[in-house]
């Protein structure tokens, strides 16, 4: 329960990181980009809150995964699309009533009956160099294909494509994380001097460039429903490759496939919304950050 709590508090202060640093963005001279954006940001309290939440979310998220195991925590944290929209809608001048209820409620409770069926279980073996071997290979792999094919074909398949990949960054990213955690058991000096630190920082980075290029290439309304599904269900790959992580398979997996299907439905629900359609296109290309946890 404590790994859950600390998974749902990673969501919200994502989802709080976010809003604040959008409607910051508001703020700024308009043609501002580069240095002199991120100069005229830090002057504003609200984008500090914004950073100040992320770094809140990252504590959270690392927290959550020295309680338990990627399989999880990393679906928990897809309800930082309902917090979203009800921070969005908490925040003048927009009310509750324009909050699309039905796709929040789709989605979490898709996410409830997921890690109900899946019922994920830590398992409690560390990853030999080899298993990280094969992951990274695996997942740079796919993501390489799905950028090359994203490259050649364009238009809003080219956004999903890239959607998918950003997640797939995003689930490495926590996975190196859960590594770093277990390397704390040692001391913080004995962190700093393993690979799996640098690994997640560099990982994370080129997560977030290659949310920026999925953005780009297409609207919220596309990008966001791959983001949503892909980051789970390859943490949930991540974490049974890499540390043995257990879910519950037989007729449970028709309810698991429900769970992602219902998730999916409330996410492109949500990405439909007017509300957070508005806030999105008063912000675009602000060069707003979030945590590398999808």
């Amino acid at each position: 329960m404590i790994a859950v709590a600390l998974g749902l508090l990673a969501a919200a202060a994502n989802a709080l990181a976010s809003v604040l640093q959008r409607r910051a963005s508001k703020n700024a001279p308009a043609g501002t980009f580069g240095p002199t954006l991120i100069l005229d940001m830090v002057r504003q309290p609200l984008w500090l809150g914004g950073i100040a939440a992320l770094i809140a979310a990252f504590g959270l998220q690392a927290a959550a995964l020295s309680e338990a195991g990627l399989a999880l925590i990393q679906p928990i944290l897809a309800a930082e699309l309902p917090f979203t929209m009800i921070l969005i809608a908490w925040l003048p001048p927009r009310g509750f009533r324009r909050v699309p209820w039905t796709a929040v409620t789709l989605l979490s409770v898709g996410l409830a009956v997921l890690l109900i069926a899946a019922s994920p279980a830590q398992g409690g073996g560390k990853p030999a160099p080899s298993d990280w071997v094969f992951a990274v290979i695996a997942t740079v792999g796919c993501a390489a294909g799905l950028v090359t094919i994203a490259w050649l074909i364009g238009g809003p398949v080219r956004a999903v494509l890239l959607g998918v990949t950003t997640s797939l960054g995003f689930a490495l990213t926590a996975a190196f994380m859960k590594e770093v955690t277990e390397d704390f058991a040692d001391g913080v000096l004995a962190v700093l001097t393993t690979w799996s630190l640098y690994a997640m920082a560099l990982t994370g980075l080129a997560s977030l460039l290659l949310l920026q290029g999925a953005l780009h290439a297409g609207s919220l309304v596309v990008v966001q429903p791959a983001l949503t599904v892909t980051d789970p269900v390859a943490s949930i790959l991540l974490g049974v490759a890499l540390f043995d992580e257990r879910l519950r398979g037989g007729s449970w997996i028709v309810l698991e496939i429900a769970g992602v299907a219902l998730i999916l439905a409330g996410s492109i629900g949500i990405a439909r919304s007017p509300l957070l359609h508005e806030e999105h296109i008063a912000t675009r290309g602000d060069g707003v950050t979030r945590a590398p946890n999808r």
